[in-house]
């Protein structure tokens, strides 16, 4: 499943292939025909993402200004374990290929073709030589076609049209959001505090607690697994018998790792000095800067998520692991003592 930063910059490739205009909305599988109907034709005007959940606005074309009267409709898709988004484009403009889960997606990774918008990007021409947008591939839940690029949407948990009224009231139920300006409520202090307050309420493991969309959104596996570490928290410990200052630090530490991964696209909370590879000795998990020579190697990117059995490194205990609530959780009994 995408953990948040994936969801952020999923936004940002939305607003920037379609902010303003008026697009071609449809559903090619038949699921979301109702929907797309409701949408078809208008603009959007919005793409922003809360945790794990996207949100898209559409406006009437006539429609003067950006804001959110009633008049505008929140298009809402959360793409939980199976969904993805693909994209292709007429070469204006550059698109990455797919954000999300295509059928060989390993943990968090998004594909750019070669030179972008280009033919490797599902590129065509029609008779006159204008761009024509390739067919939709497999069962596409979603399409958006604007002038210049079309997005499909394959096998998410959530697609839905909601009103102003009922995209607050899903905000209502998440929890801050390290990667938006005050976690998106109000103010970082006041983000932080809500985080906090809403740990030490609980005699749930604060391992579990991270997973929970209510207490903070967007953490998943990767980060949870590695924000503790970087803590010197154990997972199991008991929500409430955390220190405050100790969950503060957590909040603020994945502030700046998940803003980060959402600029680089990829997931690094390694510090320089122990970023040492393991030599494929554990599961790699494939990131969108595969290939890129300047960036962190994959396999010394993490701290304990994925290198169970393998040595700390920082310590050199074997790092542990075992289920907690249907997931695999990664830590390091030493350090995290």
């Amino acid at each position: 499943m995408p953990e948040g930063h994936t969801v952020h910059r999923l936004a940002r490739a939305l607003a920037g292939l379609f902010d303003g205009e008026a697009l071609a909305v449809s559903s090619p599988q038949g699921r979301f025909a109702g929907g797309a109907a409701l949408l078809d034709g208008q603009r959007m005007v919005a793409a922003e993402a809360w945790g794990k959940q996207l949100f898209c606005a559409f406006a009437p074309v006539d429609r003067r200004g950006d804001g959110t009267p009633d008049d505008v409709r929140w298009l809402r898709v959360h793409l939980g374990l199976y969904g993805a988004w693909s994209f292709a484009g007429d070469g204006s403009a550059e698109v990455v290929h797919a954000i999300g889960a295509p059928r060989r997606r390993i943990g968090e990774r998004e594909s750019t073709p070669d030179g972008g918008g280009d033919a490797g990007a599902g590129a065509d021409a029609d008779a006159a030589g204008e761009w024509a947008p390739p067919a939709p591939r497999g069962a596409v839940r979603l399409r958006l076609l604007g002038a210049h690029a079309v997005a499909d949407l394959t096998g998410p948990t959530a697609c839905e049209v909601l009103t102003g009224a009922e995209k607050a009231a899903v905000e209502a139920r998440l929890g801050p959001d390290p990667i938006r300006d005050g976690g998106g409520r109000g103010s970082p202090d006041a983000a932080r505090s809500a985080f906090v307050d809403r740990v030490r309420r609980s005699r749930v493991t604060v391992g579990q607690q991270l997973m929970d969309q209510a207490v903070i959104a967007g953490v998943g596996n990767i980060y949870r697994a590695e924000a503790l570490f970087r803590a010197g928290v154990d997972p199991l410990r008991p929500g409430r018998d955390v220190p405050e200052a100790v969950l503060a630090q957590v909040w603020d530490d994945l502030v700046v790792l998940m803003r980060d991964g959402a600029e680089r696209g990829a997931i690094v909370t390694t510090r320089p000095e122990h970023r040492v590879a393991d030599g494929g000795g554990g599961r790699v998990t494939r990131q969108n800067t595969d290939g890129d020579v300047d960036a962190v190697p994959r396999d010394a990117s993490f701290y304990v998520y994925h290198r169970d059995g393998l040595p700390c490194r920082v310590c050199g205990a074997p790092v542990l692991t075992k289920e907690l609530a249907g997931r695999n959780l990664f830590w390091c009994g030493v350090c995290q003592a």
